[in-house]
């Protein structure tokens, strides 16, 4: 059953778009008349759950297609990276790491058949998945979730391309952050996650899969609901600032939003555990899961996206696009302005 819940919030938005985008003053004041079409288009994508869309921290659209509410947690599979990498900036603005050029063994014992380079994969080479070491993901995942130790499984994969070099996707080098954050703190991830960033923003963040060291998952299976994640987005599009309070530094922000790798699969940038593209000609970061788990955010627009969806194999490659296509063709036209040149000085768009 689809559950409308946009209608309360569009009045928020025709008083906001006064403020925000004058050029919207004359807006309908109901949410098909903002966005026409765009709930049939989104509920004939079989896989999507859930969509909302947020101006300036408002939700000016929100529907539950099928699935959970609004408020249930979801998993978001690989959009936990996103979170985790967060978390780890936390962990520096901290100074439970020092900075993302430590290596990953000042934190983690390098297992016996690791090879000795491994102590050249520093903190930022796994954030950025530029480690160099043979993949845990695609073909690779069902070896290494199904070793006696995940962790020094990932450690002690060949090195098949150079630390810093090119992006090759894997969630174990997640796994490692976590696995560091733990060991170094003597708290789980999830006590960290909870007490960092799940108890100032206000949401509610659930245990998730552990290894078999009881190390939580780095990098895949969190559940959070649409409503959480939205507002992670909006912490990273507010500065990391949340209620007057600094929860996370400008400065990560910036480091996250930076292009260091490429992906192999969509050619878009990337960055500490977030994506680098062009949206309907606006500047667009975003973290992925599989299956169609989003988190979009568009600091040009002042707009944050969450889409949730199921997260069962199969799901085609082509889903993304598809929802990409809702914001360019369905969303982003509403706003009638020209798309912003993006900033010359921004080390986000390298």
């Amino acid at each position: 059953m689809r559950v409308a819940t946009s209608l309360a919030a569009v009045v928020l938005f025709t008083g906001l778009t006064l403020l925000a985008f004058p050029a919207l003053a004359e807006w309908p004041t109901g949410s098909e008349e903002v966005f026409p079409g765009l709930s049939d288009r989104a509920v004939s994508l079989e896989r999507l759950h859930s969509l909302v869309i947020a101006v300036d921290g408002e939700p000016v659209f929100s529907e539950v297609f099928r699935g959970q509410g609004l408020d249930e947690p979801a998993n978001i599979k690989s959009l936990s990276k996103t979170v985790l990498s967060a978390v780890v900036g936390m962990a520096i603005d901290r100074g439970v790491f020092n900075s993302v050029e430590q290596p990953i063994t000042a934190f983690l014992e390098e297992p016996p058949d690791a090879s000795d380079r491994v102590s050249e994969v520093t903190i930022g080479n796994l954030l950025s998945m530029q480690a160099g070491l043979q993949r845990t993901s695609g073909r690779y995942y069902g070896p290494w979730v199904n070793s006696g130790n995940w962790v020094d499984y990932a450690l002690s994969r060949p090195f098949v391309a150079e630390p810093g070099g090119e992006m090759l996707y894997s969630t174990g080098s997640y796994h490692l952050l976590s696995a560091a954050l733990t060991r170094t703190t003597g708290r789980s991830t999830l006590e960290i996650t909870r007490d960092w960033l799940g108890d100032p923003l206000g949401i509610r963040i659930e245990p998730w899969l552990t290894d078999p060291q009881g190390i939580y998952f780095g990098g895949n299976d969190m559940r959070l609901s649409p409503m959480a994640l939205l507002q992670i987005g909006e912490l990273y599009r507010n500065s990391g600032v949340h209620d007057g309070d600094q929860l996370l530094s400008r400065e990560w922000i910036e480091l996250s939003w930076t292009q260091r790798g490429t992906s192999r699969y969509t050619d878009d940038r990337y960055g500490y555990g977030w994506f680098v593209t062009e949206l309907g000609g606006y500047r667009a970061y975003y973290g992925r899961g599989f299956g169609g788990q989003m988190l979009y955010v568009f600091p040009d627009l002042d707009m944050t996206v969450v889409m949730t969806s199921d997260p069962r194999p199969p799901a085609s490659p082509s889903f993304m696009q598809k929802q990409n296509a809702l914001l360019e063709e369905l969303v982003i036209p509403a706003f009638l302005l020209p798309p912003a040149s993006l900033p010359q000085s921004s080390q986000a768009q390298r």
